[in-house]
């Protein structure tokens, strides 16, 4: 969520990055239980809210400008905001610029379908790219009413890793190691204009608050034209064009019925227009409508004890729309006669769903410790991908197949948290159960389309459960330890897969941190050290045919202090880290990366600065 709407862009595609500018943003909230049920159905696993930034005091200006520089991919940026309030009115803007040169890994050659490919320099050739974002908005603050439109747009091009789509890199004719900053073929160009609204309306004893949104989100992939199959040599580079239009609107009423309650109810609407264009074929025009209805409320029992509850009722449509190949493919006809077709790849298909979403919960402090336990149920819409797509996602090195079939998830699931703490130690543990009904995801098949490997979406019964441990311990006033603990055990129990885990389940990893806060040193002033090693265990319970990822321990350093190098103005905050610092050479089983032998980035010195003005 960003101001109050969900983000929506091409969900399909992992390796398209979020269309937000992250810069500027002073608040992250993350929000799981009852609470997440006034965001709709999507939020089965919980809500990260960026919220908006704070209203500045009339008759003020406040200014910043961020510089930062990465060493693994020459990355340089900067950005620029400024916020100025009068009386009533407040004003913001942010430019942003971007540009970075290809990434760079441990290991100087991928083994890629048995195929040996050289890196020059260790470099992902043609990973470079370049954003250029941009936002303003303007609002209103009076006695009884809250305003902001902001208007955004994000604008960014970026290279494909060359060896993505399969072999062909062998007889491409494009030299991709003459520059480690140009953008060659294969790229993507993804622009994502958004505007926003929200309204708060101070009634006596109701708030109501109202979030307008409109995105208009446009992707376009360029490869090289080069016959495949039946399909001819195509007549251009543009092989995809996607066009998403989402319409938002939400309403909640917040109200205090009496000093024991705090009650929210409201409703969510979106719909959404995506078309397509271009030769090569992923996922289908499509129309999609949600709307839920939300009741929340928030109990005061005693002032340790509070109960929180909430009730959500979604409904929704994905209408789909046919699509035939232009080009025709031989077929061999039951009679043994073969044909010439148009391949219809997808059909004008409209299928609805609607659920109900529950979660109950209580909070309890006792003695320094804090208890907190939540019951649910969660309910999510198949995304259109899911039910739909049936073509080459080079990007992940696979070959993507829906199903038009497929039945909504269904989850239950209950998640406890204890903590305690007290001036020097505290100790926490969120323990975690799952149970679904019909769990969606991509199953690896042993089939494959010319190079790349078959995934089909799939349903199945999964138990999953897991958790977090973690703790902190202040030695001295300059000394912070940390130490935290994440585990995730997932089991199918039905399907083709039954009895074997989910792809890409993340292993058991552990984090220990060091704080160390340094005395002031010349200009330098309120000096931290901070160092934490990632230790990884091996992932050896896979889905076949997927492979298993050996365990890996990464060490991150970080140096951050203010600089007070401007008289009578606030100081300048500097940050230095530096990751991956050993240039280990590991696999994150979590990563599509892996399935082409390609490791994490190796070692980055990232340093940046922020300048108020």
């Amino acid at each position: 969520m960003q101001n109050g709407i969900k983000h929506e862009a091409q969900q399909w595609g992992n390796d398209h990055g979020l269309e937000i500018d992250q810069h500027g943003i002073e608040n992250i909230q993350i929000i799981k239980g009852p609470a997440s049920l006034l965001y709709g159905s999507d939020a089965i696993a919980g809500v990260v809210n960026i919220q908006p930034n704070k209203i500045l005091l009339p008759n003020s200006t406040k200014g910043e400008v961020n510089i930062l520089g990465e060493t693994n991919n020459d990355l340089l940026g900067v950005s620029a905001g400024i916020s100025t309030r009068k009386q009533n009115w407040f004003y913001r803007g942010r430019l942003t610029y971007r540009d970075y040169a290809d990434y760079k890994v441990p290991t100087d050659q991928i083994n890629y379908e048995n195929y040996i490919f050289n890196l020059h320099d260790n470099n992902l050739r043609n990973t470079a790219g370049n954003e250029a974002d941009a936002s303003f908005s303007i609002g209103f603050v009076g006695e009884n009413i809250t305003t902001e439109t902001v208007f955004s747009n994000v604008n960014a091009k970026n290279g494909f890793f060359a060896n993505a789509h399969g072999l062909e890199v062998r007889t491409s004719s494009i030299d991709y190691d003459r520059s480690n900053r140009d953008v060659d073929l294969p790229f993507h160009k993804v622009n994502h204009f958004k505007i926003t609204n929200n309204t708060t309306v101070n009634l006596d004893n109701y708030t109501l608050h109202f979030d307008f949104g409109f995105q208009k989100n446009h992707i376009e992939e360029h490869s090289e034209p080069v016959p495949h199959g039946f399909m001819p040599t195509p007549p251009n580079p543009l092989e995809r064009i996607f066009k998403k239009n989402t319409f938002t609107f939400n309403v909640r009423d917040a109200f205090k019925p009496n000093y024991k309650h705090d009650m929210v109810v409201g409703l969510n609407v979106e719909y959404q227009d995506n078309n397509i264009d271009g030769w090569g074929f992923l996922i289908p025009e499509y129309n999609r409508f949600t709307v839920g209805a939300f009741a929340y409320d928030q109990f005061e029992i005693n002032s340790n004890l509070h109960f929180l509850g909430g009730l959500c009722y979604d409904y929704g449509f994905v209408d789909t729309k046919a699509y035939f190949d232009w080009f025709q493919s031989r077929v061999n006809n039951n009679d043994g006669s073969t044909s010439n077709v148009f391949l219809q790849r997808s059909k004008n298909k409209t299928v609805n769903f609607g659920n109900l979403s529950t979660s109950f919960g209580l909070s309890y402090i006792h003695n320094k410790t804090t208890y907190k336990v939540n019951v649910g149920r969660s309910f999510r819409m198949p995304l259109s991908s899911e039910l739909a797509s049936d073509g080459v996602n080079y990007h992940m090195y696979r070959y993507e197949r829906g199903n038009i079939n497929l039945d909504p998830e269904v989850s239950y699931q209950l998640d406890l948290d204890i903590e305690h703490s007290n001036d020097r130690f505290s100790i926490g543990v969120s323990p975690f159960v799952n149970i679904f009904d019909n769990y969606i995801y991509l199953n690896p098949t042993p089939n494959y389309y010319e190079t790349l490997q078959i995934y089909e979406y799939t349903q199945a019964k999964v138990f999953r459960l897991g958790g977090e441990l973690r703790a902190n311990a202040a030695v001295s006033k300059q000394l912070l330890l940390n130490v935290s603990l994440e585990y995730v055990y997932s089991r199918q129990t039905s399907g083709p897969k039954e009895g074997f885990t989910l792809p890409f389940s993340p292993p058991l990893s552990t984090v220990l941190s060091v704080n160390y806060k340094l005395e002031n040193l010349f200009f330098f002033k309120n000096p931290q050290f901070m160092a934490d090693l990632r230790v990884t265990a091996a992932q050896e319970e896979i889905v076949p045919p997927e492979e298993k990822t050996a365990g890996y321990q990464v060490l991150n350093m970080s140096f951050l202090a203010d600089l007070d190098v401007f008289k009578n103005n606030n100081p300048v905050e500097m940050r230095v880290k530096l990751n991956n610092v050993f240039d280990t050479k590991y696999f994150n089983h979590t990563s599509f990366y892996r399935l082409i032998d390609v490791p994490e980035a190796g070692r980055n010195v990232s340093v940046s600065f922020t300048i108020p003005f």
